[in-house]
This record gives C-alpha cells, sequence and structure tokens, in this order.
C-alpha cells in the first residue's frame, strides 16, 4: 500500500465532526509515518489505533512530535481539543484485562473534546462493585460497557440504568469464549431492551456512536 492508495479522508471532520482514526495493527512503520505527516500537512488531528509496543518506538523514533497513549495502545499527532465540560460518557470494564479496549475508547472520544470517567474491574462476578458505582453511572449520558468471557456486564448494566448503553465484546476468555466470540453472541442475544452491540474490541467505534449520541442531543448551531 502506498500513501496514494490510502485515499485519507481529510473531509471527514466536516462532514461528521469525527477525526479520521487510522488503523494501525496491519500498517508498516512506513505507513504510518508517511500518513502521520500527510495529515499533519494538510492540518488535521491524526489518531492511530492497535499499535504494539514494537511499532510505536519505531513511529517515535521518526515523528517525535507523535504523542503514545500506552495504555489504548493508540498514537495521536496534533493539539488535543480543550474539554468544555465534565464527563457525560462513562467507560466501564469487566476486568482489567478489558483495559486496553476501554481505554481506546476513552481516547476516542477525548480527541473529540469529550471527557470521560472509567470504571474498571466492575463486572457481574462481584456485582457488588457494578452496585457501587450506579449513583455515579446515573448521572452520565452514555454508558460503554466492555467485557470478555460470558460478556454478561452490559445486559446487567442496560437492566439498571436508563441511558444509552453501548456493548464491547473483548477478545478475552478461556476456550470457548473464542476470542471474543462468546461475548459478542451474548450481547447480541441480550434480553436487556435497547442494548447496541459493536464488533469485539472496537473500543473506538463504541466511542464514535456514543459522539452520535451526544451530538444528537445537543443543539446544532
Amino acid at each position: 500500500m502506498t500513501l496514494q492508495e490510502s485515499r485519507l479522508d481529510l473531509e471527514r471532520r466536516r462532514r461528521l465532526g469525527m477525526v479520521e482514526a487510522v488503523w494501525g495493527q496491519h500498517k508498516s512503520v512506513d505507513q504510518i509515518v508517511a500518513i502521520l505527516r500527510s495529515m499533519q500537512s494538510a492540518g488535521e488531528f491524526a489518531l492511530v489505533t492497535r499499535v504494539d509496543e514494537t511499532k510505536a518506538s519505531a513511529v517515535l523514533a521518526r515523528c517525535p512530535a507523535v504523542q503514545l497513549h500506552e495504555q489504548a495502545g493508540c498514537l495521536t499527532l496534533g493539539e488535543m481539543p480543550a474539554i468544555a465540560q465534565a464527563a457525560t460518557v462513562a467507560v466501564l470494564s469487566g476486568g482489567t484485562s478489558d483495559r486496553r479496549v476501554a481505554e481506546e475508547a476513552s481516547l476516542a472520544l477525548r480527541v473529540h473534546g469529550v471527557a470521560t470517567d472509567c470504571f474498571l474491574d466492575v463486572g457481574v462476578a462481584g456485582l457488588h462493585r457494578l452496585l457501587d458505582v450506579l449513583p455515579e453511572l446515573r448521572t452520565m449520558s452514555v454508558l460503554i460497557a466492555c467485557a470478555g468471557m460470558e460478556g454478561a456486564l452490559p445486559t446487567v448494566l442496560a437492566g439498571m440504568v436508563p441511558q444509552p448503553v453501548i456493548a464491547v465484546p473483548v477478545s478475552v476468555g478461556y476456550g470457548v469464549s473464542a476470542g471474543g466470540r462468546a461475548a459478542l453472541d451474548g450481547m447480541l442475544a441480550s434480553c436487556a431492551p435497547g442494548l447496541s452491540v459493536v464488533n469485539i474490541d472496537n473500543g473506538y467505534g463504541a466511542a464514535m456512536a456514543a459522539l452520535r449520541i451526544l451530538k444528537a442531543a445537543t443543539p446544532q448551531d
């Protein structure tokens, strides 16, 4: 893939109010560096997702202005927007092993000027942990729930609070968890009405769904 073949969507921010996210996992260091430089030249903020430590180090060596977000496995290039108000989105994880996906979701909202509150390790195996934070969750506009194993957290959450709940299946779990497929199937088959589900490990996609909900609820100039 050459830079020309990548066809960067430099109009996405104007068209949708979203910065373009670059999938980093299957791109080479050369490709990521070229894309970052092209976006910088166009005056666009850059977000690169799914970048491992080795690849991130190589990119940083060639683009010192890039910022590494280690917990999220992401890179950014450009000035972060100011946060205009208190957190309106809660990002939850069933366990600490779901953290990278939760951090990706949180960062994807942060680069759009949306603050989040993160609630890690509140899975239903210890239901009291979720119940303890319900008062805080009820003040939020949207909830993003990331869970592996059987993926029960979003269903339980959506049965307790009225806000939109976006479920993210995570590729964590033994054998029949099948790399997140068991969690995905469970979330899709959820009996909680109105639960929305994104693809496995898709923290970014969940964040953009939350962003659309927030934009729809906010009067536009």
